[in-house]
């Protein structure tokens, strides 16, 4: 659906020259939520920017639907953008015009019959639970509800695609958690395939399919989120995980205090449905091990629930080695920490 090859944007010429991103490539998928994560500075914006060429690559190119709209001249770019709808971090809304008008606005700029017009408003009001606030201006919205104003105004009309520029950073984390809800809803019920940028994990993990990390112009790191997430491996992924975690001084106030000698200390990952199942007790009571949990979370990522547990064996060396063996024959991922 989209897919950006060798993708170079540099800024200034001489030595005076900013490199803002440096031969990206990156693929992403018809209907997938995608999220690019990273900290200000790192690039993301003007990826983001470069794949409806509000930015203009230096080098490398754009594809998208089969399209390559670096190659393309200004009136087939235009009809191109149609189908790519964008909402920003500050709503970037008409403050002069009613919510009525600023979702009516890029149909009009189209010369759509008003009838057409009028209608379409009207779906787009109802999906996205402004109807009785057709008539008010954004100075009098919420910050959620200008971004509903804005999301309205990007599916005005019908693109394929829909990219958000840190969409959700001006919210609160209530407001925040309604706008994923409804961009999650208008990716199940279209196919839409949104692109997201952000600097906070916890966006990521709560509706993207997969993510890549940017960190000094380049892609670090990408995947599934379940992956990335639960086995990083660049120090800047480690870092955003580290970020959102619960404070980690306990653990390793117990890692570090006085234990059984030949004792083990592991993390266990559960994936899927075998979060819910008792698979560590039953394994170390076959094995007859005993042991502690030092730390425990239970969550989601997207739609897939996940634990992590940091446990200490207890028990002979040979006994915890099978137990550690039968955890990971079980579907489990086991590291072993000390």
């Amino acid at each position: 659906m989209i897919e950006l090859k060798g993708l170079t944007k540099v800024y200034g010429k001489g030595g005076s020259a900013a490199t803002a991103l440096s031969g990206v490539n990156l693929n992403i998928e018809k209907g997938e939520i995608f999220g690019v994560i990273g900290h200000s500075g790192a690039g993301k914006s003007t990826l983001i920017r470069c794949i409806n060429l509000l930015e203009r690559p230096t080098k490398g190119e754009v594809w998208v639907d089969g399209t390559e709209l670096t190659r393309l001249g200004k009136s087939q770019l235009q009809e191109h953008r149609r189908k790519i709808g964008m909402i920003f971090q500050h709503f970037n809304l008409l403050s002069s015009a009613t919510v009525y008008d600023n979702i009516a606005f890029p149909l009009r700029l189209t010369h759509t019959p008003k009838a057409a017009v009028d209608r379409k408003v009207n779906e787009l009001l109802a999906l996205v639970g402004l109807t009785e606030h057709r008539g008010k201006y954004p100075a009098q919205l919420s910050g959620g509800q200008k971004q509903r104003v804005g999301i309205a105004r990007a599916l005005a009309s019908d693109p394929d695609v829909l990219l958000c520029d840190e969409a959700t950073s001006a919210l609160d984390p209530q407001t925040t958690d309604s706008i994923l809800r409804l961009l999650l809803d208008i990716n199940k019920q279209f196919n839409l395939t949104i692109v997201l940028i952000t600097h906070e994990m916890l966006v990521i993990q709560s509706i993207c399919d997969r993510v890549a990390v940017i960190h000094g112009g380049g892609i670090v790191e990408q995947g599934r989120v379940t992956d990335v997430f639960l086995k990083p491996k660049h120090e800047v992924t480690k870092e955003f995980i580290r970020s959102e975690a619960q404070d980690d001084s306990p653990l390793l106030a117990a890692l570090h205090a006085p234990h059984p000698t030949g004792a083990t200390a592991v993390k266990i990952t559960f994936l899927g449905e075998k979060t819910y199942e008792s698979t560590l007790s039953r394994v170390a009571g076959g094995t007859g091990v005993n042991f502690a949990i030092l730390q425990g979370t239970i969550s989601t990522i997207k739609d897939t629930p996940y634990g992590q547990l940091i446990v200490r064996f207890e028990g002979d060396a040979k006994a915890i080695g099978r137990t550690i063996s039968e955890l990971a024959a079980q579907g489990l991922d086991v590291e072993v920490l000390s």
